[in-house]
């Protein structure tokens, strides 16, 4: 005798989900994990199972929901309201990120309430603490010690100690093994494991109870504890479901968070994630979490999938499988272009140009809002073309989560030798730009400021201006090493000897050459692609000289006008300007993907998987045009983009628009009546179904809607 079919409880308003959606909806297994496309609505595929185990009498209270993001926090929030949960029963689900969830253990445990410090202007102070207690137990050992304080050394570090705790390292067991061959294996430098050793004795004390933390530092400290004292999991509230989200970005500390709630009898685990967005390979991300680790522990595991995206047209979404060769497709009735603008490969100026000529076709000539178009770069140093390009053609910009490129410390730098030369500081209007100025200053003159007397330097000279020479000259001597001393006299005495009017490109390409910056970035940034960036950085602001044809005395004034330009703040009416890496997440009208050249995207030095990842990442967060703008030598081209195979998918992806035009589709999933009690056996003989979920009756979609007129509710 068949199986009867188990049909939903739970009927959302707003949508109709699909059989993909249903099965997870429906889905009884231990654990599920579903493999997810980008724009999949993953986030409203787990809403919807919680909605159907509420409706089956499952206490809201019982059901956690996991995210890695406060941005992704009030998405699963307000996806849940959406899909037709009330409002009163989802605020008694608990929708926490990782970090919430790990601080609100530990407190419970044993009343931890460490203070939280969210930035790394926070934890400066006791990073310095960590690396003098460093220098101090190591003294006379300098020699194999690399011990430097200026912001660049602090925020590598603590990117360093944050990739140990992801990843666990930090507890696995050295035994027997040398510094040197712990370091190894590692990969980290030694100063660094050092220093996050000493910053951990600070951080948790004699008796392992934490004085403070930082990002991250609750999950890593709850899954330590996890793995020394077992009995811990017995604080984890006795969950019935757990759901989580954006689980491309697991690392080991959550995942053994997961593996703990999963030791919870009785408890139910649904998961959402996309193995091609496993783009944080630094903070600890891997798709080993969804190809196997799951399986691993817990072999019943069953695997759904969500293959049609809802942020993009068939255009886009066959290109995606084309470059990804999985299964994507798209039932949206909608057009999304994919255009192709060309430049002349080695021009950075001929690139951005073709930026501005899209953006410019986007807003003027199809009348779009600026807001929804955004421009990914591959890095950093990619956006000093571009805002000159932006900035020349009065098109408004933001960049988000990175520094407009005047204010990166390598250009700051030579902004700052600018300034000796005209022995003015003054027209840099910006009191924390010249702070920053003079810091830059000191880490690339290589110049041994302590902390104190960095921010005593920084606050005197940002208050007068005119005594940068003369203060920098005197302190040129401070360096340890003879070269450098060697090098920064000179080419102080180079800007000092400068007439104003020599032509500015000339005279930042001889201050590189002689204070061989590139090697200097080398040894300021402990990874190689980074000073690679930084160097093609430099490049480009002695590009933006040269085009500006502009003597030194001029082209101070620009960049002092260019400050002013960039520091103008637009609610709207600007298009945003981010790196790749920071956009996952987020979706745009129209993105313009720029320099898709050999040696830029993918970068040569970076790991290939993840490179195609952050260029799927990257492609997918348009939702109606994709510009992707390559050289016009078809072998200079990145590689990606012959691999989305556009001209062979253009005719099916057109049919497909056409077919998706065509299909009726119901407007709505239910139609939800206003019953007095009265009437309830009325309605229900009638065929209408009580949602125990939202208390209401209701008629689903496809039905005949007329005998329920006189309980429609009023619009």
């Amino acid at each position: 005798m068949p199986k009867k079919a188990n049909p939903s409880r739970f009927i959302p308003q707003g949508l109709i989900p699909t059989q993909e959606q249903k099965d997870i909806q429906l889905s009884q297994h231990r654990v599920t994990l579903i493999e997810a496309n980008a724009g999949a609505a993953k986030t409203t595929t787990l809403a919807l199972r919680i909605g159907e185990a509420i409706a089956r009498s499952m206490p809201p209270e019982k059901i956690l929901a996991l995210v890695f993001t406060p941005e992704a926090k009030d998405v699963m929030k307000a996806r849940l309201i959406e899909i037709g949960i009330p409002t009163f029963t989802a605020t008694k689900i608990q929708v926490q990120t990782f970090e919430e969830f790990a601080t609100e253990i530990l407190k419970s445990i044993d009343g931890d309430n460490a203070p939280q410090l969210h930035s790394a202007k926070d934890l400066k102070e006791h990073a310095l603490a960590a690396i003098e207690r460093v220098s101090q137990a190591y003294a006379g050992e300098t020699d194999f010690l690399d011990i430097r304080t200026h912001n660049i050394a602090i925020s590598q570090f603590l990117e360093c100690q944050l990739n140990l705790k992801a990843t666990m390292a930090l507890e696995d067991d050295d035994d027997g093994m040398s510094l040197e061959e712990t370091v190894e294996r590692l990969s980290i430098p030694l100063t660094d494991y050092l220093w996050t050793l000493e910053y951990e004795r600070l951080r948790l004390g004699t008796f392992d109870d934490a004085r403070f933390r930082g990002p991250f530092d609750a999950t890593y400290d709850l899954a330590r504890r996890f793995h020394e004292a077992a009995d811990t999991k017995n604080a984890l509230p006795h969950y019935r479901l757990v759901v989580g989200d954006e689980l491309h970005d697991l690392n080991e500390a959550s995942f053994r968070i997961l593996q703990a709630l999963l030791d919870i009898e009785n408890l139910y685990f649904v998961g959402a994630g996309d193995k091609d967005q496993v783009i944080h390979s630094s903070l600890g991300a891997d798709e080993s979490y969804l190809t196997h680790r799951f399986i691993d522990r817990h072999p019943a595991t069953v695997r759904y999938p969500l293959t049609m995206t809802y942020r993009h047209g068939p255009q886009l979404a066959y290109a995606m499988e084309s470059f990804k060769q999985k299964p994507v497709d798209s039932n949206l009735p909608v057009d999304t272009d994919i255009l192709q603008l060309h430049y002349d490969y080695g021009s950075p100026g001929d690139a951005a140009g073709r930026v501005v000529e899209a953006v410019n076709r986007w807003w003027k000539i199809d009348g779009h809002p600026l807001e929804r178009c955004a421009i990914l770069l591959r890095d950093r140093h990619q956006s000093v073309a571009i805002e000159n390009a932006l900035m020349h053609a009065n098109i408004a910009y933001r960049t988000h989560g990175m520094q407009g490129y005047l204010q990166r410390e390598e250009i700051l730098f030579l902004r700052g030798m600018i300034a000796i030369a005209l022995k003015n500081l003054a027209t840099v209007k910006s009191e924390p730009v010249r702070k920053a100025i003079v810091e830059s200053l000191a880490i690339f003159g290589e110049v041994d400021f302590s902390p104190k007397e960095m921010d005593d330097a920084k606050n005197v000279i940002a208050k007068d201006p005119a005594i940068l020479s003369s203060f920098f000259s005197g302190q040129i001597q401070r360096s340890e090493s003879e070269q450098a001393k060697t090098r920064i006299s000179n080419s102080v005495a180079y800007m000092e000897g400068l007439a104003t009017d020599t032509p500015a490109d000339i005279v930042l390409g001889e201050i590189c050459i002689q204070m061989d910056l590139e090697s200097v970035a080398k040894r300021i940034y402990v990874h190689p692609y980074d000073a690679a960036v930084v160097a093609k950085s430099v490049n480009g602001f002695i590009s933006v000289a040269r085009q500006s044809g502009m003597n030194l005395r001029d082209f101070s004034e620009w960049t002092g006008a260019a400050d002013a330009y960039v520091a103008t703040r637009r609610s709207k009416g600007f298009v945003m300007l981010e790196c790749v890496a920071n956009a996952k997440g987020k979706e745009f009208d129209h993105v313009i993907l720029p320099f898709l050249e050999n040696g830029e995207f993918p970068s040569p030095m970076l790991d290939m998987k993840e490179e195609e990842n952050l260029f799927y990442v990257g492609a997918t967060r348009a939702k109606s045009r994709l510009t992707l703008i390559s050289p016009t030598e078809e072998q200079k081209r990145s590689p990606f983009i012959s691999r989305m195979e556009l001209a062979s998918s253009r005719s099916r992806a057109n049919a497909a628009v056409r077919k998706n035009q065509g299909e009726v589709r119901p407007v709505q999933s239910r139609l939800d009546l206003k019953v007095p009690y009265a009437d309830k056996d009325q309605v229900k003989a009638l065929g209408a179904q009580w949602d125990a979920t939202r208390k209401v009756w209701y008629v689903k979609a496809g039905s005949d809607f007329e005998p329920f007129r006189p309980w429609f509710i009023a619009q």
